[in-house]
C-alpha cells in the first residue's frame, strides 16, 4: 500500500517501510531509516588514450621497468551526488552475516549439548544448525541489502538499452584480458628476446556477464566487467566499483572510454577472430629476418586487437584488451549518450534529500 504525489510516495510492505521518488525517467527506491541517494548529473567528459604495441603477458624481464595499471582505493571513488547511497553499501556489506554466526553458534551449542548422547543427537544437532542458517539467511535478506528499483522513462531506456547492446558486442569477443602491467623495452638483448616487441605487458583473461553485487537487489541486472580485484557494474544510473565487499562509484558523466588499436605478438594460439596483420620471428634481427643462431626460431602472427581504457579523476583506471577491433566506439558513445539524458532530467536536480 503506498500513498502520494506523481513523483514521491511513502508507502508500506512486506519488506518494510518505503519511499519512492524521481522524475525524468529515473526512479530510486529506499527502505524507510536507511540512508538514501541524491542524483546530480552534468555533461559528460572526454580525453584520449594511445595504447602502444603489445607483446604476450606474464614476461618477466629485469631490463624491463613494468609499470603497473590499477584504480586507486575504492573507497576513495566517491561523489557527493552518491554519497549517501554508497555509505548505505558500504555500511550493508560491512554487517555481520546472521546465517553464518546462527548457524555456526547452533552447531558448536548442538554438539556440545549432543556429547554422549548418541548419533540421534548429532543428527538433532546439524538440523538444529540447517534452521539457525535459513532463519539468518532470511534475516540477512533485508539487514544486508540494499534495495534500488529502476522505472526508466523512455529516453532513459533507450540510452541504457544502447549501453546493453555495446556491451553485448564488445563482450562477444572471442578473447578479454584485462591489463596488470606494461613496459618499455629499452635495449636490443631484450628486444630480441621478445620477438621485436616495443613493449611487454602483464595480462591475464578477464570475464564480462551480467550480474548484481551481493549486497544490491534491483529490478536490473547490469553488464559487468572484472578488472583486475574490483568488479564494474553498469547500472543505469551509475557505474559501481566493488572490490572485496568495499563500494565505490563513477558517475556517467566522470567515466572517460577511451580506445586505440594494438597490434599484438602473439604467441599463444590466435583468437578465432582476430585479425592477422602480419608476422615477425620469435628471435628477429635488426633488418626484420630471423636470427639463425636460434634453431627453434618460428614465425609468430601479429594480430590486430583493441585496447580500451576505463579513468576517471576520482580513481578509477584499467585497462583492457579484447581480440578483436571497432567494437569500443559504440560502447564509449553509449556511455556518454546516457550520461547526456541523465544530464537533461532537470527534474531530477530538484529532488529532495530523502
Amino acid at each position: 500500500m503506498s500513498v502520494g504525489v506523481n513523483g514521491l510516495r511513502f508507502g508500506t510492505g512486506p519488506r518494510g517501510h518505503y519511499v519512492h521518488a524521481g522524475r525524468g525517467g529515473l526512479y530510486y527506491h529506499a527502505s524507510l531509516g536507511e540512508n538514501s541517494s541524491r542524483r546530480i548529473y552534468a555533461e559528460p567528459s572526454r580525453s584520449h588514450f594511445a595504447p602502444p604495441r603489445r607483446h604476450p603477458a606474464h614476461i618477466v624481464e629485469p631490463n624491463v621497468d613494468m609499470v603497473p595499471v590499477s584504480s586507486g582505493d575504492v573507497m576513495s571513488m566517491s561523489d557527493e551526488r552518491f554519497s549517501d547511497l554508497l555509505d548505505e553499501f558500504n555500511s550493508k556489506q560491512g554487517k555481520l552475516s546472521l546465517a553464518w554466526t546462527l548457524a555456526g553458534t547452533a552447531l558448536v551449542l548442538g554438539l556440545i549439548s549432543a556429547a554422549g548422547l548418541g548419533v540421534g543427537a548429532i543428527i538433532a544437532a546439524f538440523v538444529l544448525t540447517v534452521i539457525a542458517a535459513i532463519v539468518g539467511a532470511h534475516i540477512d535478506a533485508t539487514r544486508r541489502s540494499v534495495v534500488v528499483m529502476y522505472n526508466l522513462e523512455q529516453d532513459a531506456s533507450a540510452a541504457y538499452q544502447s549501453l546493453t547492446d555495446a556491451f553485448d558486442h564488445l563482450a562477444a569477443s572471442s578473447r578479454k584480458w584485462h591489463v596488470d602491467a606494461g613496459g618499455k623495452v629499452r635495449d636490443i638483448h631484450t628486444w630480441k628476446r621478445n620477438a621485436g616487441a616495443s613493449t611487454l605487458v602483464d595480462k591475464r583473461p578477464t570475464q564480462f556477464g551480467y550480474g548484481l553485487p551481493r549486497v544490491l537487489k534491483s529490478n536490473v541486472t547490469p553488464p559487468t566487467m572484472q578488472v583486475g580485484k574490483e568488479t564494474l557494474y553498469f547500472l543505469p544510473d551509475l557505474t559501481l566499483v566493488v572490490e572485496n565487499g568495499r563500494v565505490g562509484a563513477v558517475a556517467y558523466d566522470a567515466l572517460r572510454v577511451t580506445w586505440q588499436d594494438s597490434r599484438f605478438i602473439e604467441e599463444d594460439s590466435v583468437p578465432s577472430d582476430a585479425q592477422i596483420v602480419g608476422e615477425t620471428w620469435k628471435y628477429p634481427n635488426k633488418n626484420g629476418g630471423p636470427d639463425r643462431r636460434f634453431a627453434n626460431n618460428r614465425r609468430l602472427p601479429i594480430c590486430l586487437y583493441e585496447s580500451f581504457h576505463l579513468g576517471s579523476a576520482n580513481g578509477l583506471n584499467e585497462l583492457l584488451q579484447v581480440s578483436t577491433n571497432g567494437r569500443t566506439r559504440a560502447f564509449a558513445s553509449a556511455v556518454q549518450a546516457l550520461a547526456a539524458v541523465l544530464g537533461r532530467s532537470s527534474a531530477v536536480l530538484a529532488l529532495p534529500n530523502l
